[in-house]
């Protein structure tokens, strides 16, 4: 997104400067998430509630944005806005439940081998 900022914003008829903020919280965000991932165990994620808490959190950014830019940017800069939303928020949603509740398995290998209780 960083580097397709300006071909994005055109596309999407936002501002370069907006496609620049979201290109790095996503690079921040995933370089976060992959250092969890490195310190991760099977039966621990470490910060698994914060990766939640944030991913809610920028949905609602995703759908304020949507709201503030709905008279200006294309419908696909608008559906970007809401299917980001959606994918994070629901993302973060389950994250927030398997953190809260350990028997879910949290891990891929947890759940292809069965190895967990619901």
């Amino acid at each position: 997104m960083i580097l397709l900022r300006y071909w994005l914003a055109e596309l999407y008829q936002l501002p370069s400067g907006l496609m620049l903020t979201f290109g790095m919280v996503n690079l921040a965000y995933a370089s976060f998430s992959f250092i969890l991932w490195l310190l991760s165990r099977k039966d621990h994620v470490p910060g698994l509630h914060i990766i939640a808490a944030a991913n809610i959190l920028w949905a609602i950014v995703c759908l304020a944005m949507f709201l503030v830019w709905w008279g200006t940017a294309s419908f696909l800069g608008a559906g970007h806005f809401v299917g980001e939303a959606l994918i994070v928020g629901g993302m973060g949603l389950l994250e927030w439940r398997v953190a809260n509740h350990p028997s879910i398995p949290s891990l891929p290998s947890e759940v292809s081998s069965g190895d967990h209780t619901l």
